[in-house]
């Protein structure tokens, strides 16, 4: 083998251990582990610790393009603490799960299902007291997939606003601040729904530098 063939085996290698190690370095289910145990009576997400005698049920909701790897590894970790789960998904990346439905929806543009699916959220954060944990599960893609128009608000209205600024060129910040002027899930509300619960946020982001 010469030289030259050498160096560029050697150089496909390099790069096959870059990618390995940057797909690794985002795969969904080990920034889950990283992050989340239980153990000791306690379920521990960083610096946030929840004793389990002061719950009384988890349920998880959430939505994004990694929203089946992330709900696999939080069931693979509370596994019967979960009382109900909610997470929307884009059409095509459905998954059976234990605890947790997983629901599939129009990306980027919403449709009927996806309603559906906010409103079986809303439905489950209706039901939550002081003693509840709601784990929220979002991804890239979750502000698409989780949809409820406000009162007045049609779901072919959203659809045209969604068409109308990915063809003007708008920014994911611009789409998101008009979004949440149409949506009963947005802007805040999501959290609003789950008072008086305790709210425990794992974000897996897919923006550049977040």
């Amino acid at each position: 083998m010469s030289n030259d063939s050498v160096i560029a085996a050697d150089a496909r290698q390099a790069a096959r251990t870059i990618v390995a190690a940057a797909l690794g370095a985002v795969d969904p289910e080990a920034a889950v582990r990283a992050h989340l145990s239980v153990g000791g009576g306690k379920i521990t997400a960083g610096d946030a610790t929840f004793f389990l005698d002061e719950l009384n049920r988890v349920v998880v909701v959430g939505a994004g393009k990694a929203g089946v790897p992330m709900s696999r590894t939080v069931e693979a970790a509370l596994g019967d603490l979960i009382h109900d789960g909610h997470v929307i998904v884009p059409h095509g990346q459905g998954a059976n799960l234990e605890g947790i439905q997983i629901h599939e929806a129009g990306h980027p543009v919403p449709d009927a299902a996806g309603v559906r699916a906010g409103r079986s959220v809303l439905k489950v954060l209706a039901g939550v007291d002081e003693k509840t944990l709601v784990i929220c599960l979002v991804s890239g893609g979750g502000s698409a997939l989780l949809v409820c128009p406000v009162e007045g608000v049609t779901l072919e209205d959203l659809q045209d606003t969604n068409q109308a600024l990915l063809a003007c060129g708008a920014t994911i910040v611009e789409i998101n601040t008009l979004r949440k002027h149409l949506s009963a899930v947005k802007g805040g509300q999501l959290a609003r729904a789950a008072v008086p619960a305790y709210v425990l946020t794992l974000i897996l982001s897919d923006v550049v530098g977040d």
